[in-house]
């Protein structure tokens, strides 16, 4: 008997038990959707956004405190993700939204917050989108923040950085916060934040570049000859503006003298520009792109414009928050989107990989939900692909302006699982998705071409990936869905080819949509062995060699997030069911079937719940790379049924 059966045996019973689980979760419609968990800023800025606004409720904003107050660690601060680092932007708006809570700043957790965003440099430190957060109530001065003039929305099409160079998130989030930039609006509080400051309250603006080596300080008498001055101080003064980021720091100068006295009849025809482009995104269940920023931000413009809180716009905005509220208990919490459509996919894809035939009614209302979310009408991407006919699906229950490449290739794999008629719907997503290609053959997740570099120059910008360039994850999908398909071509052939160049040296790939390595390598592996490398191709092996490497002690694997700035963390990290199985995907699809894989599938069994799935409290989702990240609740469920699925009936493949 092989030495692997007993594990066999108890994978057998393990996937038997988070089967059935899984199969609960299913809603009456057909669908999934687990909670999508962020942070903290969630919260405070739906306290902000309804105060600014006339619309906070004491009931709301104490259920919003006492979660706020939970997420808060011993040292006074809050993190971005589980066990993370302390973030000085997260803990400066926690603590605002509990002052507006009416919290003392002498109580003891206040004093413990205060304390740590001093040391960490306080509110002058904190980045751009929060110090906006507080000039909208005077507390911080709109003049010493960077100018993001609504003419933006002028620049066509080939000019650098119009509003098509920005990814879809950033572009709406920019395009909004262009409206509240010229209004500069002011709600005034009844309290201060001194406390959070190590200096004076900033006064008049001084905006200069960044200090050359070697020059003279600012105001300095200079004892050298008059023509040796001229040239000398000509030179010193030109210095800053060989960077990107001196001339940016040089416009923004130009564009705050032009924001004291703008040419009226520009500055009016810009607002109602960028008000007609953001009334036209706004989707059916009153969001912006079914995530947080955008959503706020174009509320508050909307308002600023002169929508009332009546006007069906900001009606519909306002109603389809509570959609993405979560009351639980005496709290109150905000997600920043949510996934009904991806987790859906997945959801499908791991309950075939378990056994479930097509056919099922399990995955029949599924595929049925699935269609009927079909998207087919063109969003943003059609400013580069003006001819490409619409096909696909979005991430969230409602998205029509921004379908993605990921969940359509994910949701295009689940439906051929599913056995279920499409009357079309996969020939047309395909057709989309081949048009979307980029033109190094990579896929990106939303828009082809996204990578204009100079977008992160901006000082306005200093959070958040603001560009879509291709990622190995998405293109990896991509591939594995032409591949199961049976799509052979140039298409399949150059994103192939553009995995393979961006293969790291390590032998990984960069995971942009989830953490990390691990994510990357478990998504690419099994694309290039369905797109027929075979499973002793070099690469395949280099990272079958690398996720061997980098296998837990207790056989699992993880990968902490500070991987994405810290290449010391790639690969490391606690080990958790999603990351696990991401690994075991990898493997069984290079055709392992080693004591690796054994010790990984026993990991699984023997972590799992008495309810049939797993505890991950760490986030292995990513927003933004450094910046923003996620813990799917269904990511701990859905992708250890595929690796179990896979593993028990002996096939690495879907």
């Amino acid at each position: 008997m092989s030495t692997l059966a007993p594990v066999q045996l108890g994978a057998s019973a393990c996937l038997d038990r988070a089967t059935a689980a899984l199969t609960s979760l299913q809603h009456r419609d057909g669908w999934w959707k687990g909670e999508l968990e962020t942070n903290v800023t969630m919260d405070a800025e739906d306290l902000l956004l309804r105060e600014f606004l006339g619309i906070r409720t004491s009931e709301q904003t104490a259920a919003s405190a006492r979660w706020i107050r939970s997420k808060q660690r011993a040292d006074g601060s809050w993190a971005t993700f589980y066990g993370g680092p302390p973030d000085l932007s997260t803990s400066a708006e926690a603590y605002v939204a509990l002052r507006l809570a009416g919290d003392p700043i002498d109580a003891d957790h206040m004093r413990r917050a205060a304390g740590f965003v001093r040391d960490a440099g306080g509110i002058e430190h904190t980045r751009v989108f929060t110090r906006i957060w507080l000039a909208l109530f005077d507390l911080w001065p709109w003049a010493q923040l960077p100018v993001l003039p609504p003419e933006i929305m002028f620049l066509p099409t080939w000019v650098p950085l119009n509003v098509y160079d920005f990814a879809c998130w950033a572009r709406q989030t920019i395009v909004a916060l262009s409206v509240v930039s010229a209004y500069r609006p002011v709600h005034r509080l009844d309290f201060g934040i001194d406390e959070l400051r190590t200096a004076i309250r900033p006064g008049p603006p001084t905006f200069t570049a960044p200090a050359v080596r070697g020059t003279q300080p600012a105001g300095a008498r200079s004892t050298q000859p008059a023509g040796a001055r001229t040239g000398a101080g000509l030179a010193n003064r030109l210095r800053p503006l060989a960077s990107w980021a001196g001339r940016f720091q040089a416009l923004d100068r130009l564009l705050h003298a032009y924001e004291r006295k703008p040419v009226k009849v520009l500055r009016r025809a810009a607002l109602a520009r960028a008000e007609r482009w953001i009334v036209a995104r706004q989707e059916a269940d009153g969001s912006w792109g079914g995530i947080q920023p955008p959503w706020v931000y174009s509320l508050i413009a909307l308002s600023l414009q002169g929508y009332s809180l009546e006007h069906p716009v900001m009606r519909a905005g306002i109603a389809g928050l509570d959609g993405f509220t979560i009351l639980e208990g005496d709290t109150r919490r905000i997600e920043a989107c949510q996934s009904p459509v991806w987790d859906t996919a997945l959801a499908v894809t791991a309950l075939a990989d378990a056994g479930i035939a097509p056919g099922d009614p399990v995955l029949t209302i599924a595929a049925t939900w699935l269609l009927g979310q079909e998207i087919t009408t063109r969003g943003d991407w059609r400013v580069r692909r003006p001819r490409l006919e619409p096909g696909g699906w979005a991430f969230e229950f409602a998205n029509d302006n921004y379908a993605d490449i990921d969940d359509t290739a994910e949701v295009v794999l689940a439906l051929v699982r599913t056995g279920a008629p499409d009357g079309g719907a996969i020939t047309r997503a395909v057709t989309w998705i081949e048009g979307m290609q980029c033109s190094d053959g990579g896929f990106a997740a939303f828009d082809v071409d996204n990578c204009q570099a100079l977008c992160r120059e901006l000082p306005f910008c200093d959070f958040g990936e603001l560009i879509d360039p291709p990622s190995a994850d998405v293109t990896a999908h991509v591939a594995e869905m032409l591949a199961a398909l049976g799509r052979t071509g140039p298409v399949l052939d150059r994103a192939v080819a553009w995995l393979l160049r961006a293969q790291e040296e390590d032998g990984s790939w960069f995971g942009r949509w989830g953490a990390n390595h691990v994510y990357g390598t478990g998504a690419v592996i099994p694309a290039l062995v369905a797109a027929g490398l075979g499973t002793e191709h070099s690469a395949v092996r280099r990272a079958v060699t690398w996720l061997e490497r980098h296998q837990n002690p207790d056989g699992g694997w993880g990968e902490d997030l500070r991987s994405y700035r810290d290449d010391s963390y790639r690969g490391r990290g606690t080990s958790t069911a999603s990351q696990t199985a991401w690994a075991l995907l990898g493997l069984l699809a290079s055709g392992e079937r080693t004591s690796t894989v054994e010790q990984g599938v026993d990991w699984l069994v023997t972590s799992q719940t008495p309810e049939g799935t797993w505890s991950e409290p760490w986030f292995t989702g990513t927003g933004f790379p450094g910046d923003f990240y996620i813990n799917y609740h269904l990511y701990r469920h859905v992708f250890p049924v595929m690796a179990l699925g896979r593993f028990v009936k002996g096939d690495g493949h879907a």
